[in-house]
């Protein structure tokens, strides 16, 4: 897929920090033109430097992806400037740490709006574009946490399970009318990104992601690949794995290691000033990057992703051996 320049048109948002500025790096390794989505100028123009210095050419356009209106004409003025969207990445979140019973509702509301609806509205403009060409991938960054919801999180966990039930309806419904156009998710482990830092909590200590945790590199390297390739679905690291498939076979004893460890995981043994900025309503000044502030903990490969990603070559090996073995067999 590549547009009248000759370069895939890409759109990313929440690209301003975290995975969403990895993956932005990513595709721009590539050569890929970027449309850079997020609310933070500061982070934007950020993103907008390592693309360019990655290979790319970036558009940044200041958006908050819970206006519907505000996607569309960044998605208008993207194809206005690089042409035909190829592939459209959301990933824009916004997290509260919390008991549920203690997140006030307007910032459960404001967290579902962001992390679920801003899915929903840009994949709204991305299909608007794509239906009329027939083709088109979009990439929705899902979790584990689609899954297996955990504590303290139940505003980011419930929108991840209503994204994932978005995207299967979507995709039946392009399936339908035979399109053309490519709908995938990739479900993140733990990863070491900024959020931790910017978002809102209201805990006690500050908020860290449950390890094993992952550089975003990891997984913008899976969201990269789930572009180009027309799997429904990826799991990325073998925590990922084993969450999935563990909650299917044992829903109930994951609750009640969750309700036991689900806390103090989540939790440094720091303090946290639960009126320290946060970005529920309004971007926190400065460039936060792509890395949090747990890049000792974190690993920068993942053999499960590179068993993923190439299982086509893992399944041939297998079958080579097995006829091997029964060649060798035969002839005992």
């Amino acid at each position: 897929m590549e547009s009248r320049n000759g370069n895939e048109v890409v759109v990313v948002t929440g690209a301003s920090a975290g995975v969403g500025r990895a993956v932005a790096r990513e595709f721009a390794s590539h050569g890929a033109h970027v449309g850079l989505l997020a609310r933070g100028e500061e982070g934007l123009e950020g993103a907008r430097r390592d693309v360019e210095a990655a290979g790319g050419k970036a558009l940044a356009l200041p958006t908050d992806v819970s206006d519907h209106e505000q996607v569309e004409d960044a998605a208008e003025r993207v194809e206005r400037e690089f042409g035909p969207i190829d592939i459209w990445v959301n990933d824009a979140i916004a997290v509260v740490f919390a008991p549920f019973w203690e997140i006030p509702a307007e910032d459960f509301k404001r967290s579902t709006e962001v992390c679920y609806l801003g899915t929903a509205n840009g994949t709204r403009a991305a299909l608007k574009r794509m239906r009329e060409r027939d083709r088109g991938t979009i990439v929705q960054v899902g979790s584990a946490l689609s899954y297996r919801a955990i504590p303290l999180q139940s505003a980011y966990c419930g929108s991840k399970h209503a994204i994932r039930g978005f995207t299967d309806s979507v995709r039946t419904e392009l399936m339908h009318e035979n399109s053309g156009i490519h709908i995938t998710m990739v479900q993140l482990p733990a990863v070491n990104t900024p959020q931790f830092s910017i978002s809102k909590a209201l805990l006690p200590n500050h908020p860290q992601p449950v390890p094993p945790i992952y550089q975003p590199e990891v997984p913008a390297k899976a969201i990269y690949w789930a572009a180009h390739h027309r799997r429904r679905e990826i799991y990325v690291g073998t925590s990922s794995v084993a969450v999935i498939l563990g909650n299917k076979l044992f829903p109930a004893l994951a609750d009640r290691y969750l309700a036991r460890t689900g806390y103090d995981s989540q939790q440094t043994s720091e303090p946290v000033d639960e009126n320290r900025p946060n970005n529920l309503y309004n971007p926190v000044a400065g460039d936060h990057g792509a890395h949090g502030i747990f890049d000792e903990e974190s690993h920068s490969e993942s053999p499960q992703l590179w068993a993923t990603t190439h299982r086509s070559w893992l399944v041939a090996g297998a079958l080579g051996l097995a006829g091997a073995a029964y060649a060798a067999a035969r002839k005992l």
